[in-house]
């Protein structure tokens, strides 16, 4: 489930599925997706942070979601990352524990990202026979530079805060159990801010490159669709549910 508290000028919205170590399905993306437009919505609003419980930020997508029939509209998810990466209101996410596949793609449509010490970060898409999302084939190696994209999309490498840190693909590195006191320090100083202002500025430094993300989006989608099909694809999901099963 999705937790959302409007806690003065900061919204925070919480992913809370701690038996499945967080992972996302298509109700949770929905409730997020509300919850940014929400924010998006209250003039009061000057940031939103996203975070996990404190073992563990998200598994990523809920796999039991990509089997059988999947239209060719985007989905849940893909709708909550169009949100996240059009919306003025500064994001700040907190990390803890695990951040898997999409837990890691949506950090790049962030402001600011604070993970704690413990924290490990890993990208799976090509070990299950599927292809970069959530804008990763254009962000990330902007973000961190192409040796290292190719690090973690093609050979799914997993890194730790700090390696994500000198990467320059997150803000700062908490104490364990410290990222959500960081995230909620920054949300404080943005608070003080005057709201338009603030908004203007976010959308002077995202709009000029939104229009070429959001065609990024749509040609992800259609690859990862037919990826969702494909032999390699199915393999490795079945070879993921036997391993539950055991």
């Amino acid at each position: 489930m999705i937790t959302s508290h409007l806690d003065g000028h900061c919204l925070t919205l919480t992913i809370n599925r701690p038996e499945r170590r967080n992972a996302l399905n298509n109700a949770m993306y929905k409730a997020l997706d509300h919850g940014l437009q929400a924010a998006q919505d209250n003039p009061a609003c000057h940031a939103v942070i996203l975070t996990g419980t404190s073992d563990c930020f998200t598994a990523g997508n809920d796999l039991s979601e990509f089997q059988g029939h999947r239209s060719a509209d985007d989905s849940p998810g893909l709708c909550f990352l169009r949100t996240l990466a059009s919306i003025d209101v500064p994001v700040i996410a907190a990390v803890e524990g695990y951040a898997v596949g999409v837990g890691v793609t949506l950090l790049q449509h962030c402001d600011f990202i604070y993970a704690g010490n413990n924290a490990t970060f890993k990208i799976p898409f090509v070990a299950l026979g599927l292809c970069p999302e959530g804008g990763s084939s254009m962000l990330l190696a902007q973000l961190v530079g192409a040796r290292r994209a190719a690090e973690w999309l093609l050979q799914g490498k997993p890194f730790d805060a700090a390696q994500a840190c000198d990467s320059g693909f997150i803000t700062a590195v908490a104490p364990a159990g410290q990222a959500l006191a960081m995230a909620q320090a920054t949300a404080a100083e943005l608070g003080k801010q005057p709201g338009e202002a603030l908004r203007l500025t976010k959308n002077m430094l995202r709009e000029p490159a939104r229009a070429q993300l959001m065609q990024t989006f749509s040609t992800e989608r259609d690859f990862f669709s037919k990826r969702l099909q494909s032999a390699e694809a199915q393999a490795a999901f079945q070879r993921f549910f036997e391993r539950k099963a055991s």
